[in-house]
Protein backbone atom coordinates (compact mmCIF):
# COMPACT_ATOMS: atom_id res chain seq x y z
CA UNK A 1 0.00 0.00 0.00
CA UNK A 2 1.42 3.42 -0.94
CA UNK A 3 1.69 6.28 1.56
CA UNK A 4 -0.96 8.21 -0.41
CA UNK A 5 -3.52 5.42 -0.27
CA UNK A 6 -2.73 4.86 3.41
CA UNK A 7 -3.31 8.54 4.19
CA UNK A 8 -6.52 8.49 2.17
CA UNK A 9 -8.06 6.27 4.83
CA UNK A 10 -7.25 8.89 7.46
CA UNK A 11 -8.70 11.64 5.27
CA UNK A 12 -12.00 9.76 5.19
CA UNK A 13 -12.15 9.78 9.00
CA UNK A 14 -10.76 13.27 9.66
CA UNK A 15 -12.12 15.41 6.82
CA UNK A 16 -14.08 18.40 8.11
CA UNK A 17 -12.95 17.89 11.72
CA UNK A 18 -10.74 20.07 13.89
CA UNK A 19 -7.84 18.03 15.19
CA UNK A 20 -5.87 17.90 18.41
CA UNK A 21 -2.54 16.20 17.71
CA UNK A 22 -0.43 14.11 20.07
CA UNK A 23 3.13 13.47 18.90
CA UNK A 24 5.96 11.25 20.11
CA UNK A 25 9.56 10.41 19.36
CA UNK A 26 8.68 8.68 16.09
CA UNK A 27 7.86 12.06 14.57
CA UNK A 28 11.43 13.29 15.08
CA UNK A 29 13.30 10.27 13.71
CA UNK A 30 13.44 11.85 10.25
CA UNK A 31 15.23 14.80 11.88
CA UNK A 32 17.96 12.42 13.03
CA UNK A 33 16.78 11.89 16.63
CA UNK A 34 16.28 8.16 17.32
CA UNK A 35 13.25 7.09 19.32
CA UNK A 36 13.22 4.79 22.34
CA UNK A 37 10.63 2.25 21.27
CA UNK A 38 10.53 2.09 17.47
CA UNK A 39 10.73 -1.32 15.75
CA UNK A 40 14.46 -0.87 15.05
CA UNK A 41 15.44 0.89 18.28
CA UNK A 42 18.05 -0.77 20.52
CA UNK A 43 17.01 -1.50 24.13
CA UNK A 44 17.62 1.37 26.54
CA UNK A 45 17.21 1.82 30.26
CA UNK A 46 16.43 5.51 30.92
CA UNK A 47 17.67 7.10 34.11
CA UNK A 48 14.92 7.69 36.66
CA UNK A 49 14.27 10.84 38.63
CA UNK A 50 15.08 9.00 41.84
CA UNK A 51 18.49 7.90 40.51
CA UNK A 52 19.30 11.40 39.31
CA UNK A 53 18.47 13.04 42.63
CA UNK A 54 19.90 10.43 45.01
CA UNK A 55 23.14 9.27 43.37
CA UNK A 56 25.97 11.69 42.45
CA UNK A 57 27.49 9.06 40.13
CA UNK A 58 24.25 8.73 38.17
CA UNK A 59 23.94 12.52 38.04
CA UNK A 60 27.50 12.93 36.77
CA UNK A 61 26.94 10.25 34.13
CA UNK A 62 23.71 11.91 33.01
CA UNK A 63 25.24 15.37 32.62
CA UNK A 64 28.28 14.00 30.80
CA UNK A 65 26.04 12.19 28.31
CA UNK A 66 23.69 15.16 28.03
CA UNK A 67 26.54 17.60 27.44
CA UNK A 68 27.51 15.74 24.28
CA UNK A 69 23.97 14.87 23.18
CA UNK A 70 22.80 18.47 23.65
CA UNK A 71 25.11 19.66 20.89
CA UNK A 72 23.47 17.22 18.46
CA UNK A 73 19.86 18.03 19.31
CA UNK A 74 20.64 21.75 19.24
CA UNK A 75 21.54 21.38 15.55
CA UNK A 76 18.57 19.28 14.40
CA UNK A 77 15.93 20.75 12.10
CA UNK A 78 12.18 20.15 11.69
CA UNK A 79 11.24 17.53 9.12
CA UNK A 80 8.32 17.20 6.70
CA UNK A 81 6.03 15.87 9.44
CA UNK A 82 6.58 18.92 11.64
CA UNK A 83 6.06 21.25 8.68
CA UNK A 84 2.86 19.44 7.68
CA UNK A 85 1.34 19.98 11.14
CA UNK A 86 2.29 23.66 10.99
CA UNK A 87 0.53 23.94 7.63
CA UNK A 88 -2.56 22.20 8.99
CA UNK A 89 -2.65 24.58 11.96
CA UNK A 90 -2.39 27.59 9.62
CA UNK A 91 -5.38 26.26 7.66
CA UNK A 92 -7.53 25.84 10.76
CA UNK A 93 -7.49 22.03 10.74
CA UNK A 94 -5.16 21.52 13.71
CA UNK A 95 -6.15 23.37 16.90
CA UNK A 96 -2.92 22.52 18.70
CA UNK A 97 -0.20 19.96 19.35
CA UNK A 98 0.56 18.06 22.55
CA UNK A 99 4.06 16.68 22.20
CA UNK A 100 5.88 14.13 24.33
CA UNK A 101 9.13 15.28 22.72
CA UNK A 102 11.47 17.80 24.31
CA UNK A 103 13.28 18.81 21.10
CA UNK A 104 11.23 21.99 20.33
CA UNK A 105 11.02 21.05 16.65
CA UNK A 106 7.31 21.88 16.51
CA UNK A 107 8.06 25.42 17.63
CA UNK A 108 10.95 25.70 15.18
CA UNK A 109 8.64 24.55 12.38
CA UNK A 110 6.29 27.41 13.24
CA UNK A 111 3.45 25.67 15.07
CA UNK A 112 1.98 28.20 17.48
CA UNK A 113 -0.15 26.23 19.92
CA UNK A 114 2.21 23.62 21.39
CA UNK A 115 2.05 21.99 24.81
CA UNK A 116 5.46 20.53 25.67
CA UNK A 117 4.06 17.77 27.87
CA UNK A 118 7.43 16.42 29.04
CA UNK A 119 9.20 19.77 29.15
CA UNK A 120 11.87 21.21 26.88
CA UNK A 121 15.53 20.46 26.49
CA UNK A 122 16.72 24.09 26.27
CA UNK A 123 16.10 24.98 29.93
CA UNK A 124 17.57 23.86 33.25
CA UNK A 125 16.02 24.27 36.70
CA UNK A 126 17.50 24.27 40.20
CA UNK A 127 15.72 21.74 42.39
CA UNK A 128 16.37 23.86 45.50
CA UNK A 129 15.58 27.46 44.55
CA UNK A 130 13.69 26.87 41.26
CA UNK A 131 15.95 29.24 39.33
CA UNK A 132 15.70 28.53 35.60
CA UNK A 133 18.63 29.09 33.23
CA UNK A 134 19.10 28.33 29.56
CA UNK A 135 20.84 25.13 28.51
CA UNK A 136 23.14 27.31 26.40
CA UNK A 137 24.33 29.12 29.53
CA UNK A 138 24.95 25.80 31.28
CA UNK A 139 26.83 24.49 28.24
CA UNK A 140 29.32 27.34 28.62
CA UNK A 141 29.81 26.55 32.30
CA UNK A 142 30.27 22.82 31.63
CA UNK A 143 32.78 23.57 28.86
CA UNK A 144 34.78 25.68 31.29
CA UNK A 145 34.67 22.97 33.97
CA UNK A 146 35.51 20.17 31.51
CA UNK A 147 37.96 21.49 28.90
CA UNK A 148 38.53 18.99 26.10
CA UNK A 149 35.86 16.58 27.33
CA UNK A 150 34.04 16.23 24.03
CA UNK A 151 37.32 15.65 22.22
CA UNK A 152 38.31 13.00 24.74
CA UNK A 153 35.35 10.81 23.79
CA UNK A 154 35.31 11.40 20.04
CA UNK A 155 33.03 13.22 17.63
CA UNK A 156 29.32 13.58 18.39
CA UNK A 157 28.54 11.99 15.04
CA UNK A 158 30.12 8.77 16.32
CA UNK A 159 27.96 8.61 19.45
CA UNK A 160 24.46 7.23 19.71
CA UNK A 161 22.01 10.01 20.50
CA UNK A 162 18.80 9.44 22.47
CA UNK A 163 15.61 11.56 22.40
CA UNK A 164 16.25 13.37 25.70
CA UNK A 165 19.57 14.78 24.39
CA UNK A 166 21.63 12.04 25.99
CA UNK A 167 24.56 10.36 24.29
CA UNK A 168 26.01 6.96 25.06
CA UNK A 169 29.43 7.45 26.66
CA UNK A 170 31.32 4.68 28.38
CA UNK A 171 33.62 6.71 30.63
CA UNK A 172 32.31 9.72 32.52
CA UNK A 173 34.20 9.51 35.80
CA UNK A 174 36.36 12.52 34.92
CA UNK A 175 33.39 14.80 34.21
CA UNK A 176 32.68 17.71 36.60
CA UNK A 177 29.04 18.65 37.22
CA UNK A 178 27.90 22.26 37.62
CA UNK A 179 25.63 23.18 40.52
CA UNK A 180 23.31 26.17 40.78
CA UNK A 181 25.45 29.32 40.90
CA UNK A 182 22.76 31.03 42.99
CA UNK A 183 22.28 28.57 45.86
CA UNK A 184 24.52 25.56 45.14
CA UNK A 185 21.53 23.28 44.58
CA UNK A 186 21.16 20.44 42.08
CA UNK A 187 20.53 21.42 38.48
CA UNK A 188 18.19 19.29 36.38
CA UNK A 189 16.99 19.66 32.79
CA UNK A 190 13.47 21.06 32.78
CA UNK A 191 12.11 17.80 31.39
CA UNK A 192 9.97 15.10 33.00
CA UNK A 193 12.04 12.06 33.94
CA UNK A 194 10.85 8.49 34.26
CA UNK A 195 9.38 8.21 37.75
CA UNK A 196 8.40 11.89 37.76
CA UNK A 197 4.91 13.28 37.18
CA UNK A 198 3.89 15.80 34.54
CA UNK A 199 2.80 19.05 36.27
CA UNK A 200 -0.96 19.02 36.87
CA UNK A 201 -1.52 22.40 35.21
CA UNK A 202 0.14 21.15 32.02
CA UNK A 203 -1.97 18.00 32.00
CA UNK A 204 -5.13 20.08 32.47
CA UNK A 205 -4.23 22.28 29.50
CA UNK A 206 -3.64 19.18 27.38
CA UNK A 207 -7.03 17.70 28.26
CA UNK A 208 -8.65 21.06 27.48
CA UNK A 209 -6.97 21.06 24.07
CA UNK A 210 -8.30 17.58 23.30
CA UNK A 211 -11.79 18.63 24.41
CA UNK A 212 -11.66 21.69 22.13
CA UNK A 213 -11.16 19.48 19.06
CA UNK A 214 -13.43 17.13 17.12
CA UNK A 215 -10.87 14.31 16.79
CA UNK A 216 -7.46 13.23 18.04
CA UNK A 217 -4.57 12.43 15.72
CA UNK A 218 -1.59 10.56 17.21
CA UNK A 219 1.67 10.73 15.25
CA UNK A 220 4.83 8.77 16.07
CA UNK A 221 4.04 7.53 19.57
CA UNK A 222 3.90 3.98 20.90
CA UNK A 223 1.74 5.32 23.76
CA UNK A 224 3.62 3.03 26.13
CA UNK A 225 3.47 5.44 29.06
CA UNK A 226 0.25 6.72 30.59
CA UNK A 227 1.23 10.38 30.15
CA UNK A 228 0.27 10.09 26.48
CA UNK A 229 -2.15 7.17 26.52
CA UNK A 230 -4.57 8.96 28.84
CA UNK A 231 -5.46 11.45 26.10
CA UNK A 232 -6.26 8.65 23.67
CA UNK A 233 -8.46 6.92 26.23
CA UNK A 234 -10.17 10.22 27.06
CA UNK A 235 -10.90 11.04 23.42
CA UNK A 236 -12.28 7.56 22.77
CA UNK A 237 -14.43 7.71 25.91
CA UNK A 238 -15.96 11.03 24.86
CA UNK A 239 -16.73 9.71 21.38
CA UNK A 240 -14.04 11.48 19.39
CA UNK A 241 -12.49 9.64 16.44
CA UNK A 242 -8.88 8.64 17.17
CA UNK A 243 -6.43 8.10 14.32
CA UNK A 244 -2.97 6.71 15.14
CA UNK A 245 -0.06 6.92 12.70
CA UNK A 246 2.94 4.94 13.95
CA UNK A 247 5.34 2.28 12.77
CA UNK A 248 4.60 -0.75 14.94
CA UNK A 249 1.91 -1.53 17.47
CA UNK A 250 0.88 0.98 20.12
CA UNK A 251 -0.79 0.65 23.47
CA UNK A 252 -3.60 2.83 22.16
CA UNK A 253 -4.54 0.59 19.22
CA UNK A 254 -7.62 -0.87 20.99
CA UNK A 255 -9.04 2.68 21.29
CA UNK A 256 -8.30 3.77 17.73
CA UNK A 257 -10.93 4.43 15.09
CA UNK A 258 -8.12 3.91 12.56
CA UNK A 259 -4.53 2.72 13.03
CA UNK A 260 -2.02 3.29 10.21
CA UNK A 261 1.28 1.41 10.35
CA UNK A 262 3.11 4.07 8.37
CA UNK A 263 5.76 6.77 8.54
CA UNK A 264 4.74 10.13 9.96
CA UNK A 265 6.51 12.38 7.44
CA UNK A 266 4.84 10.82 4.42
CA UNK A 267 1.41 10.43 6.00
CA UNK A 268 1.21 13.89 7.57
CA UNK A 269 2.42 15.50 4.36
CA UNK A 270 -0.37 13.76 2.47
CA UNK A 271 -2.91 14.87 5.08
CA UNK A 272 -1.69 18.47 4.77
CA UNK A 273 -2.11 18.30 1.00
CA UNK A 274 -5.54 16.63 1.12
CA UNK A 275 -7.55 17.74 4.16
CA UNK A 276 -9.67 20.80 3.27
CA UNK A 277 -9.09 24.04 5.21
CA UNK A 278 -11.56 24.99 7.91
CA UNK A 279 -12.87 28.48 8.70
Amino acid sequence: MTPASTAARAVEVLSGLRLAVLTGAGLSTDSGIPDYRGPDSPPRTPMTYQQFVADPAFRRHYWARNHVGWAHVHRTLPNAGHRALTALEARGVVVGVITQNVDLLHEEAGTRNVIDLHGRYDRVICLSCATVISRTELAGRLDALNPGFAESIGRVADIEIAPDADAVIETTAHFTVADCDRCGGLLKPEIVYFGESVPKERVARAFALVDSADALLVAGSSLTVMSGLRFVRHAAKTGQPVVIVNRGATRGDPFATLKLDAGTSETLTELAETLPPLP
